[in-house]
């Protein structure tokens, strides 16, 4: 039989044995086996520490020497041997406007790749509850803010990622086409720019948060009284540390189900200037910031419209300020290793 016939096949036992009864959320089965796909991301490893406080006690992850989920057949394989009742899908390649830029042919391919591995073999087994995690980049450059979830699909997308975002909407629809076909209770949440413990503090492949804590903090260290920053620090962006994320995420297991993806976020933000500011004064910096005008900017703003998260039951708990400062000291803390 050939791997296609199998995967069929599979699926076919899922329509065949699913229960038709209304899925309604509650309280997930705290003994149930869990996969947490990308555990160890800036994400994952949010998400693996909310449920291990939250009494979970059977967590599995595999890191991406141990599972390569660009890998088809090894991801069915270990997805059958692990045999989940939950799922979150935390696992993509990720980076900010640089990484993308240049590479847009790699977050495309790669996502769609993870994502339709993931899902797919998900699906052949029958798993329970997914949780796919896209972001807020899927909505269009100029969409009307605060951003609401019918934006999807409505207008053009930041050029700067709108390879990462093609791929990012695909997961959607496969969950909404999961639903409909097999109905099975899968959901999307999309945050919005998050930071924390093992985010990416590369100096060319990070997101603006945690690339200016690295250069605002090396400045310090050098002893140099001169940043200079991409673009003109105009654009707004809103941010969500990633423990919140980790917490609205199982809020969303247990109390929401529905077709349409969830935005994930505080419902307020700041410009990259003021961020900037904030960050220079966490860490120390007293000196003067430039700006380097040349340099792109991205989409002028970006806030999420959060009412539908709030309508489930959920809201940010932690404050801009507490949470910059909690990952300064986690960089800190982890600088050496970070730079190996």
């Amino acid at each position: 039989m050939s791997s296609a016939t199998s995967e069929r096949a599979a699926l076919q036992r899922v329509v065949d044995d699913r229960d038709q009864v209304a899925y309604t959320p509650g309280p997930l089965d705290r003994d149930a086996t869990f996969y947490v796909a990308g555990h160890r991301g800036l994400v994952g490893s949010a998400i693996w520490r909310k449920l291990e406080s939250e009494g979970f006690t059977n967590l599995v992850g595999r890191s991406s020497s141990e599972l390569d989920l660009l890998d088809r057949d090894a991801t069915f394989r270990v997805i059958d041997v692990m045999k989940p009742r939950y799922l979150v899908l935390a696992a993509a390649k990720v980076g900010g406007i640089l990484a993308n830029s240049t590479y847009p042919v790699d977050f495309l391919s790669d996502n769609l790749r993870i994502q339709g591995n993931v899902l797919d073999a998900a699906l052949a087994h029958g798993v329970e509850r997914v949780l796919f995690l896209g972001s807020s980049c899927i909505y269009p450059k100029y969409a009307e803010q605060p951003i609401i979830e019918d934006a999807l699909l409505t207008g053009h997308l930041e050029p700067t990622n709108d390879a990462y975002a093609i791929a990012k909407i695909a997961g959607i629809l496969q969950i909404q086409a999961v639903r409909r076909q097999y109905g099975l209770p899968w959901i999307s949440a999309m945050p919005t720019n998050l930071y924390g413990p093992n985010d990416n503090f590369s100096p060319t492949g990070s997101h603006v948060l945690p690339a200016l804590i690295r250069r605002y903090d090396e400045a310090v260290q050098a002893g140099r009284d001169t940043v200079t920053n991409w673009g003109t620090g105009n654009p707004r962006r809103e941010f969500l540390h990633s423990d919140d994320m980790a917490d609205a995420c199982l809020h969303l297991l247990e109390h929401y189900d529905g077709p349409q993806q969830v935005n994930v976020g505080t419902g307020s933000d700041v410009t990259i200037r003021e961020i900037a500011d904030t960050i220079a004064e966490v860490v120390g910096f007293e000196g003067t910031t430039e700006w380097d005008t040349t340099k792109p900017d991205g989409t002028p703003q970006k806030l999420l419209d959060v009412s539908k998260l709030a309508a489930a039951g959920w809201t940010s708990k932690i404050g801009l300020q507490e949470g910059l400062e909690r990952t300064v000291a986690w960089y800190r803390e982890h600088v050496l290793d970070l730079r190996r």
